[in-house]
This record gives C-alpha cells, structure tokens and sequence, in this order.
C-alpha cells in the first residue's frame, strides 16, 4: 500500500479533492447561469485525474507497458468511482443530486485523457 502511495501521490490528492468538490455544498455564483458550466467542470476534474493516473503509471513503469493494468487503474476504476460518487449524491446527500449527464462527463473525461495519454505521451515514454 505504502509503495501505491509513493508511485502515485497526485493522483490520490487528486482523488481526494475530487470527492472534497463532489460533497460540498457549492455556493451560488454568476457561472450558475451558463448552461451546462458543470458539465465542462466534470469533464475537466476527471481528464485531469485519468490523465495523472496515466503519466505516474507511465512514469513509474518506465519499460514495462501493460495495457490491461492501465485500462483498469485509469479508465475503468475512474468511471465506476465517478458513478459511485453520483449515486451517493443522490441517495446519500440532500443538497446535491446524482446526473446520468454528469456521469457522461466524467467519463467523456475519461476517455479524452486515455486518448491523450496513448496516443501523444505514451510514445514519449517507451
């Protein structure tokens, strides 16, 4: 566990200020007006914490590349951990509500950072 923490330290402070934004209760401000402003918020906090997980994944297993491990530590677990936050809020929270649109967000989020992360950093490091 110790050596996760090591190998991946901004990712687990991203994920931890990921869940801080996902449960506080946001104040009212002018962006509350622009339509669909959350949803551009949701796509960014999580290309940026896919696209960490991928650039300390590849940076802690320089020559060795495995496909299915990434997959799953940077794509998959951050899209379920994204529909577990959203059915928290919804069922746990009274001031905040699960999106099936925020959960599309995220994972938009998701891919983008996958897409990134494969096709224009990936060859920089193996």
């Amino acid at each position: 566990m110790i050596d996760k923490v090591r190998k991946y330290p901004l990712s687990i402070l991203i994920v931890l200020t990921v869940i801080y934004l996902s449960f506080f209760k946001p104040p009212k401000t002018p962006l509350d007006q622009v339509k669909n402003f959350d949803k551009l918020v949701h796509v960014c906090m999580y290309l940026g914490l896919s696209g960490m997980l991928w650039l300390e994944y590849m940076k802690s297993h320089r020559g060795q590349f495995r496909i299915k491990h990434i997959f799953i530590g940077a794509v998959a677990l951050p899209i379920v951990f994204s529909g577990c936050i959203e059915l928290i809020q919804e069922y746990c929270t009274t001031y905040r509500g699960g999106d099936w649109f925020d959960f599309a967000a995220n994972s938009v989020g998701v891919i983008v950072a996958g897409i990134i992360a494969y096709f224009f950093v990936k060859p920089k490091y193996f």
